[in-house]
C-alpha cells in the first residue's frame, strides 16, 4: 500500500459521516485535521476530539473558503447519498453533489491544495459486462449518479485545465461499522438490524442480483493512497473484485448474527442493478492497493 499523509492541513468534508469518520480517526494522529460537516447525515458521536469542526452546509461558499484555507489536501465525502431523495428532489441533489463540488474544487485550486473525492459506481448505470472497468461506459440511472459522474468529470477537468492535483475513488458497496439501518443505507446494516431483531429479513426481488461489498476499513486505505499518489487525475474503482447474491448475504448475515428470522422476498426495486462487481486493477497497480477484509470476517466484527 502506498504511503498515507503525514504533516498536512487536511480538510475532510462530510468528516462524521459513516465514510468520512473512519477517515478522519485514520488521518489525526499525523496531521492536522479539519471537519466541514452540517449533521444532516453525520452524526456528533463519531467526531472524533483532535479536529478542528466548521458546523455547517456543504453549498455556503464562505464556509468552504474558510475551511479550505491554508489547506493541504482535501478528502470530499460530503454528499445527498440517497438514490431515491435525488429522484424526489433532482435541485437538492444537484446542489448538493455537483454544484457544491465545483465551488470546493475552486477554494482548493486558489489553495494549491490536493482533493481526493468520494465517487461512486452509480456512474456506470446497468453494467454491460462485469467486472467493471473504469473504462466502462457512463450510464447513470438517477440523479444521484449523474451528480456523481459530474463530480468525477469535473476532478479530471481541474487536473487537465489547472493543474490541480485530484483523484476520484468510485465506491462500490461499501460497509462496516457507523453505517446506520435506514430507507437510504446499506442493505447489510438493514438486514443486520432485521437479523438482529429476529424479524423477517427483506429480500427485494428474486435476490440473485450480486453485489461487490467492500469494507470501509480498505476504503479508507485507498483514500490514504491517493493522498500521496503520483497518479493523480485519474479515476479508481474500490471495490474488492468479488459478489455474492443477495440471497446468499441475508443467508449469511442471518448464520453471524445467530438469528432465527425468516428470509422473505418483496418486489423488486424498479431499475435495480442486476450485477456488480469492480475490475480494481487500475487502483491495484497504481495505488498498491489489496482489500484485506473478507465479507465473512466484515460480518462477525459487525455481529459481536
Amino acid at each position: 500500500m502506498s504511503e498515507s499523509p503525514t504533516g498536512q492541513t487536511v480538510l475532510v468534508t462530510g468528516g462524521a459521516g459513516f465514510i468520512g469518520s473512519h477517515l478522519v480517526d485514520a488521518l489525526v494522529e499525523e496531521n492536522e485535521v479539519r471537519i466541514l460537516d452540517d449533521f444532516s447525515s453525520g452524526r456528533r458521536e463519531n467526531l472524533n476530539d483532535d479536529v478542528t469542526l466548521f458546523e455547517g452546509d456543504i453549498r455556503d461558499d464562505d464556509l468552504v473558503a474558510r475551511a479550505t484555507s491554508g489547506v493541504d489536501l482535501v478528502y470530499h465525502t460530503a454528499a445527498l447519498v440517497s438514490v431515491s431523495a435525488s429522484v424526489e428532489d433532482p435541485l437538492l441533489s444537484h446542489s448538493t453533489n455537483a454544484s457544491a463540488t465545483v465551488s470546493l474544487l475552486e477554494h482548493a485550486r486558489q489553495e494549491g491544495a490536493r482533493v481526493v473525492l468520494s465517487s461512486s459506481a452509480a456512474i456506470y448505470g446497468q453494467p454491460e459486462e462485469v467486472p467493471v472497468s473504469e473504462s466502462h461506459p457512463k450510464d447513470p440511472e438517477s440523479p444521484y449518479g449523474a451528480d456523481k459522474l459530474a463530480l468525477d468529470t469535473y476532478a479530471r477537468l481541474y487536473h487537465d485545465l489547472y493543474g490541480l492535483e485530484t483523484v476520484a475513488l468510485r465506491y462500490f458497496n461499501v460497509y462496516g461499522p457507523r453505517q446506520t439501518a435506514g430507507d437510504y443505507s446499506g442493505v447489510i446494516s438493514i438486514f443486520l438490524e432485521q437479523a438482529r431483531a429476529n424479524q423477517p429479513i427483506t429480500v427485494e426481488g428474486d435476490g440473485g442480483q450480486t453485489r461487490d461489498f467492500v469494507h470501509v476499513s480498505d476504503v479508507v486505505q485507498a483514500n490514504l493512497a491517493a493522498g500521496t499518489t503520483d497518479a493523480v487525475g485519474r479515476a479508481y474503482n474500490v471495490g474488492t473484485g468479488d459478489t455474492i447474491s443477495i440471497n446468499d448475504l441475508a443467508e449469511e448475515i442471518r448464520d453471524a448474527a445467530d438469528s432465527s428470522s425468516e428470509i422473505t422476498h418483496v418486489d423488486a426495486r424498479p431499475g435495480d442493478v442486476r450485477d456488480s462487481r469492480a475490475d480494481i486493477s487500475r487502483i491495484r497497480d497504481a495505488l498498491d492497493f489489496e482489500p484485506t477484509v473478507t465479507l465473512a470476517d466484515g460480518l462477525a466484527s459487525l455481529c459481536e
